[in-house]
C-alpha cells in the first residue's frame, strides 16, 4: 500500500470526509481491519481564506508547496490537495516535488466522460467558477463544455460555502438555494453538475438535482485509494 499525503484543513469539514472515504475504501478492498497508510497536513483555514480573498496567490503557493515538501519528506508516495480551489497551485506543487499529485479534476472528468456526458454545470467557490485553472483543465484535457451560474448565483454559492459549510452549518434554506441554482444550470444546457467545492457534498447530493451529480470529494478520495493499492 502506498502512503497517501493529504494537504487538508481547507476546510477540516471536508478533510474529515476525505479521511473517512479513503479509509472505508481501503477497508472494502482489503478487509474489515484494514485502513489507509496516510499523512495529513492540516492548515488553519482562517489564514488560507484571508489570503484567498486578499488575492495573495504567491503567498498561498508558498504555503502549499511547503506542505507538499513536508509530506514528501515524511514518506508520502502520492499527494492530494483536499480542496478544488487550491488546485490553482497544483502546477507549482508538481514542480516542487517528485511525488505524483492526483489532480481532483481528472477523476471527476473521467467519470463524466464514462457516463457519456459532455456539458457540465460547475458549482464551487467564486475562484473555481470564475478563474480558468479548473474550467480550463476540464475543457482542454478532457473536452468538456463547462457552464457556470450567473453572477448573482455565483455570489450566493460562494457565500454559503464560506459563511456556512466550512463552519459546519448545514441549512435547509441554503439547500433550497443550491437546488434553484442547479435548475438554472440545467436550463442553460447542463447535462450534469460538478460539486466543485469539497464542502458542497455536505449540503446536497443526487437527490437534489434533476441531472447526475458528480461529487469531487468522493471521486478524488476513491481515485487515491485506487492509486495507493495499484500494483
Amino acid at each position: 500500500m502506498r502512503t497517501i499525503g493529504l494537504i487538508g484543513g481547507m476546510s477540516w469539514e471536508s478533510s474529515a470526509e476525505y479521511y473517512r472515504i479513503i479509509n472505508q475504501g481501503v477497508r472494502d478492498r482489503l478487509g474489515p481491519t484494514a485502513s489507509a497508510s496516510c499523512l495529513l497536513w492540516s492548515f488553519n483555514f482562517a489564514e488560507i481564506e484571508a489570503l484567498q480573498h486578499k488575492g495573495d496567490w504567491d503567498g498561498l503557493t508558498a504555503r502549499m508547496t511547503e506542505a507538499a515538501r513536508t509530506l514528501e519528506a515524511g514518506g508520502a508516495e502520492l499527494l492530494l490537495i483536499c480542496t478544488n480551489t487550491m488546485h490553482r497551485t497544483a502546477p507549482a506543487i508538481e514542480a516542487a516535488v517528485t511525488t505524483p499529485l492526483v489532480h481532483i479534476a481528472d477523476p471527476t472528468a473521467e467519470r463524466i466522460k464514462a457516463a457519456g456526458l459532455r456539458t457540465v454545470g460547475l458549482l464551487g467557490t467564486a475562484f473555481t467558477m470564475e478563474q480558468d485553472f479548473y474550467k480550463g483543465r476540464l475543457a482542454e484535457r478532457h473536452g468538456l463544455d463547462v457552464v457556470i451560474p450567473e453572477a448573482a448565483d455565483r455570489a450566493e454559492v460562494h457565500r454559503i460555502i464560506y459563511e456556512e459549510l466550512v463552519a459546519g452549518r448545514i441549512l435547509d434554506t441554503s439547500r433550497d438555494r443550491y437546488r434553484a441554482v442547479i435548475r438554472r444550470l440545467v436550463e442553460a444546457g447542463a447535462e450534469a453538475v460538478i460539486l466543485g467545492c469539497t464542502e458542497i457534498m455536505l449540503l446536497i447530493g443526487a437527490q437534489d438535482s434533476p441531472v447526475p451529480v458528480f461529487d469531487t470529494t468522493a471521486l478524488h478520495a476513491h481515485a487515491a485509494v485506487e492509486r495507493a493499492l495499484a500494483d
